[in-house]
């Protein structure tokens, strides 16, 4: 399968609808704010609670609790919403879709045919996979669509590539994507606890051993994307034989590091597979 990578550009100005200010919708808005992709009038963001939204509307980002409303005023709809409430979110806002409007939903699980069915044929359909790092610009996000423009296409890329790292996939991995860019977050932050208290263990104090642990962590991380290179080659650099990281590396393999993790992501994606 192939897969393409976008380089960061400013696309022309679009009024983007965030339906749903919950933690991906602010985070996603945030991100937006932060890479000046859009400008903060741009920007609509939908919650039944306004109130917690606040923050938003001080720095002059349009807040309502009116989905309809801010679909009718924007030309990108970004759907922030849980699973359980496209049905009803979807019926109150189609009158308002039309075939100048773009639809990016990042809802987990719900497939284009399942919103397509709700809404018909005559809006662009994507869906995206970010993950919550996208607040920073750190987003690794994964992207499939159905039946849009290059032009549309384009847009859609350089949104989400000013909040991160953008590959396109086949829908039929967008689950897959959940597990291993989504979760995957959460699988690093349990490593790099992990590291924190064992750098506590050998003589560190916690904060010390935290700005150790991530940082280590950030430049790993850089040497793969930066080279192109394969976690083993960097490896490699740093094992000398008789030393004590080969040492270290081993002890982790006896004790199942690399087979545990490896189950917990399949474990993972069987969970989101049966629901």
């Amino acid at each position: 399968m192939w897969f393409f990578i976008f380089t960061k550009t400013r696309a022309m100005a679009k009024k983007i609808a965030i339906i749903g200010g919950g933690n991906l919708g602010t985070a996603i808005a945030e991100g937006l704010l932060k890479s000046k992709f859009s400008k903060p009038l741009e920007i609509t963001i939908t919650k039944r609670n306004v109130a917690t939204l606040k923050s938003f509307e001080q720095r002059h980002v349009k807040v309502t609790d009116n989905n309809s409303e801010a679909v009718k005023q924007s030309e990108v709809i970004i759907l922030a919403i849980k699973p359980f409430q496209v049905n009803d979110v979807l019926n109150g806002i189609k009158k308002e879709l039309g075939n100048n409007k773009m639809l990016i939903s990042v809802v987990t699980g719900v497939t284009l045919n399942d919103i397509k069915g709700i809404i018909g044929e005559k809006t662009s359909l994507f869906r995206a996979m970010p993950n919550t790092a996208i607040a920073i610009q750190q987003s690794m996000t994964c992207i499939c669509s159905d039946k849009v423009s290059s032009a549309e296409t384009k847009y859609v890329h350089d949104l989400f590539n000013h909040l991160g790292r953008v590959v396109t996939i086949d829908e039929k991995l967008m689950e897959a994507a959940t597990i291993l860019a989504a979760c995957g977050t959460a699988y690093a932050m349990r490593y790099i606890r992990a590291n924190i208290q064992g750098g506590i263990e050998i003589g560190f104090d916690a904060a010390t051993a935290s700005i150790i642990a991530a940082q280590t962590v950030k430049g790993a991380t850089e040497l793969l994307l930066q080279n192109g290179s394969h976690p083993e080659q960097e490896i490699d650099k740093v094992t000398t034989p008789k030393g004590c990281t080969i040492a270290g590396l081993n002890e982790m393999e006896h004790q199942g590091f690399s087979s545990s993790l490896i189950k917990g992501i399949i474990t993972s994606y069987k969970k989101i597979a049966k629901d």
